[in-house]
C-alpha cells in the first residue's frame, strides 16, 4: 500500500523496516517529522524532501557485495552482483541502522541528519557502501569461483 502523504510504496516499505513492536503510526510520524526537518534544512530549492530521501537511498545502494563460499576447505569472499530489490532493502537497512546510531535527540532528527548527509554523499551509510565496494574490489581475484 502507498503511504498517505506522498502516495509512494517505497515510503511504506521503509516505514515497515523502521517500525518497532508493530507501532506503524509511530514509525510514520517519525518519517514524516524527519521529512519536515529535511524540508527546512535543505539548500536545493527545486527538490522536495522526498527527492532528497530517494537520492540518499540511491547514494547508499550497493552494486556488488561479497558472499562467503567454501572451496576445498578454504572460505573465499566472492564478489557478486546484487539483485535490484536487495539493493533497495540493503540501502534502507543501512540508512535506518546508521540513523539510530547518530547522536541527536529524537529519531526524526537522527533520520533527517543521515538523509541529508547521504544525499551529499557523506555520512556513515555511504561509508558502508564504499567499504562494501572496496571489499568486493579487493576480492575480485576470486570471482571465478562464482557459479
Amino acid at each position: 500500500m502507498p503511504d498517505p502523504r506522498y502516495n509512494d510504496q517505497l515510503v511504506t516499505r521503509f516505514v515497515n523496516m523502521m517500525m518497532w513492536d508493530g507501532k506503524k503510526s509511530v514509525a510514520f510520524q517519525i518519517f514524516y517529522d524527519a521529512m519536515d526537518i529535511v524540508e527546512q534544512k535543505k539548500t536545493d530549492e527545486e527538490k522536495s524532501a522526498l527527492d532528497h530521501w530517494k537520492e540518499a537511498l540511491s547514494n547508499i545502494m550497493p552494486h556488488v557485495e561479497v558472499r562467503s563460499r567454501r572451496v576445498g576447505g578454504a572460505t573465499f569472499q566472492i564478489p557478486m552482483q546484487i539483485r535490484p530489490d536487495r539493493k533497495i532493502s540493503t540501502a534502507m537497512k543501512w540508512l535506518i541502522s546508521y540513523s539510530r546510531k547518530r547522536n541527536e535527540k529524537s529519531m526524526a532528527q537522527k533520520l533527517a541528519g543521515e538523509v541529508i548527509a547521504a544525499a551529499k554523499e557523506e555520512g556513515a551509510a555511504v561509508k558502508k557502501r564504499v567499504d562494501t565496494h572496496k571489499m568486493a574490489e579487493a576480492n575480485k581475484a576470486f570471482s571465478h569461483f562464482r557459479f
